[in-house]
């Protein structure tokens, strides 16, 4: 990720009004609601939905498959929140060693690491290398080719 590109949350975000379908959102089967149900009047702002904090929220596109196994993939757009203070158990966006990464923030034996979704990554011991927390993913986005 060391190419990729920091893409700050506009401060005044432009509003576009989407249809909120909340009817056809449902898990399990009971029957299918009439598409104009419950649906005039309702809209979905993705900003007032995944920006809590403009000024402290950026963007950025996932490179590499080290985190496949936790549902985020290459070409993936990750929502992250600078003020949010890491937790183990995290996903976060860190330099380690001057490099970006994704990873998450787990303690293994008391010690800070980040891990991946992937075997084939070793995970990163936080304490013995120069790591820095940048935000903590607070979403990810991801398309479907069609």
């Amino acid at each position: 990720m060391a190419h990729d590109k920091l893409i700050p949350a506009h401060r005044e975000p432009p509003w576009l009004p989407l249809p909120f379908p909340l009817q056809l959102t449902r898990a399990g089967l009971s029957g299918f609601p009439s598409p104009a149900q419950d649906y005039e009047g309702r809209t979905l702002d993705l900003n007032e939905r995944l920006v809590k904090r403009s000024a402290s929220t950026f963007f950025m596109t996932v490179t590499g498959d080290s985190m496949e196994a936790l549902g985020i993939q290459e070409g993936d757009l990750l929502v992250v929140d600078s003020s949010i203070d890491p937790r183990p158990g995290h996903i976060l966006v860190a330099t380690v060693e001057g490099e970006l990464v994704v990873k998450r923030y787990e303690l293994l034996g008391n010690r800070p690491y980040l891990t991946s979704g992937n075997p084939r990554y070793r995970p990163i011991p936080a304490a013995d290398l120069e790591c820095q927390a940048w935000g903590v993913v607070r979403a990810v986005i991801h398309e479907y080719p069609v």
